[in-house]
């Protein structure tokens, strides 16, 4: 048996594994192997409890064909790119991300990178047709990249195919307190109440995260955060890991308030700069029909429900607070950027995801259009200029508040 963090690794007598137990005795990961050598099934556990399993060449897929099945409960998700788990060699290929759960792909990569581990292989390349900054993120979490010549962007140098991956796995642990718990040298990611907490800084790669992991006077926080600081307090553990604090603030009593339309108008300006030119006419036309608002949320900067897409009063108290705690313009300007591109950040997987369906919905002239669309300069000049109003109202609404 060997193991990290508190984890056990439970292997047969060819020394396989073929279960993981987690720090508290619950298993985490299941291995079955067939008398001829080769994978017969295996499950990983979620942060959510659920299992996922995965069910080797039992799949097709037309682009590169035997596939092996991922199943949650009866439900059949998805499918990878078919791979020989005793004989690890590549990073699978995962047909639709979107319809596993969250923290699905990470835990059948991180099975992927421990069995690499356990067979001595590595480091892995990638060379799927789906090199995104979402594929990105979530390798991180359980390989370490490798570049014969260290690049300033590692993530232009991992979507041109010049990085491989070499694995490691990380430990998982499942609180009592519903409190899932992600760790290879520190704690890097935290999960509760279907919120993902991550460390910002990943192998030299800073990660942007709302929900945080940090560390104060030697315990590791889970917090909402922006502005460059915590903004709710939500999770504490000590540096193990164990867990000794899982709660959210309470509301607060306060009424919900219209957001400026120049602010609703920048955030859409900063969501079309940061998202694929197809999807800035989709993107204009979702958030115009959308109420936007200041609300007294717990646990978020913004969330978007049914027509209402609500931030969260807390960030406007912090920004206001932050806007007089200093006289020097510059830097007040700053605080207006970085709060607006924070509630962009915030709102912009949902936006997108609609925007996605508006599109999908479309007739083909209007897809054929939108694919055929770019970026003009006369429409990054109209952006940026949307975005500098929008900061001068946030800067004026702060001002508002604390006089």
């Amino acid at each position: 048996m060997s193991g990290g963090a508190g984890a056990e690794v439970i292997r047969d007598d060819r020394g396989r594994r073929v279960r993981e137990h987690d720090r508290y005795g619950e298993a985490v990961t299941t291995v079955t192997w067939a008398a001829d050598g080769r994978l017969a099934g295996a499950a990983v556990r979620l942060p959510d409890r659920g299992w996922l399993a995965i069910e080797p060449r039992t799949a097709h897929d037309p682009r590169w064909g035997a596939s092996d099945l991922l199943r949650l409960g009866p439900d059949a998700l998805t499918h990878c790119a078919a791979i020989d788990w005793a004989r690890v060699d590549i990073i699978p290929t995962l047909a639709e991300p979107a319809r596993l759960p969250p923290g699905a792909g990470t835990a059948v990569l991180n099975l992927v990178a421990a069995l690499a581990a356990d067979q001595g292989r590595g480091p892995l390349a990638y060379q799927g047709p789906y090199p995104t900054e979402q594929l990105f993120l979530a390798l991180l979490e359980s390989f370490r990249w490798e570049s014969e010549r260290a690049p300033r962007d590692p993530l232009a140098a991992f979507m041109a195919g010049h990085l491989q991956w070499s694995p490691a796995p990380h430990a998982r642990a499942f609180a009592r307190s519903g409190v899932y718990v992600q760790s290879r040298a520190s704690i890097d990611k935290l999960a509760w109440r279907g919120r993902a907490y991550y460390r910002a800084d990943w192998q030299g790669v800073e990660r942007h995260a709302a929900l945080r992991v940090h560390e104060v006077g030697g315990r590791v926080h889970g917090s909402l955060w922006a502005l460059g600081a915590p903004l709710e307090g939500h999770l504490v553990l000590a540096a193990d890991g164990a867990v000794l604090a899982a709660v959210l603030p309470a509301p607060d009593d306060e009424p919900t308030r219209a957001l400026a339309p120049a602010v609703a108008a920048g955030l859409a300006a900063v969501l079309v700069a940061r998202s694929a030119p197809p999807l800035a006419q989709s993107l204009r036309a979702v958030a115009a029909g959308l109420t936007f608002e200041w609300a007294p949320l717990t646990g978020d900067l913004a969330v978007l429900a049914g027509d209402r897409a609500q931030l969260s009063l807390r960030l406007r108290r912090a920004l206001a607070a932050r806007v007089a705690g200093t006289t020097i313009r510059a830097e007040q300007v700053r605080l207006g950027f970085a709060a607006l591109a924070e509630l962009a950040h915030a709102l912009g997987d949902a936006l997108r995801a609609r925007a996605q369906a508006r599109l999908a919905a479309a007739t083909p002239a209007a897809q054929a259009e939108a694919l055929g669309a770019g970026r003009t300069p006369a429409g990054a000049a109209a952006g940026a200029w949307e975005i500098g109003v929008a900061v001068e109202s946030l800067l004026e609404d702060a001002g508002q508040l604390l006089a």
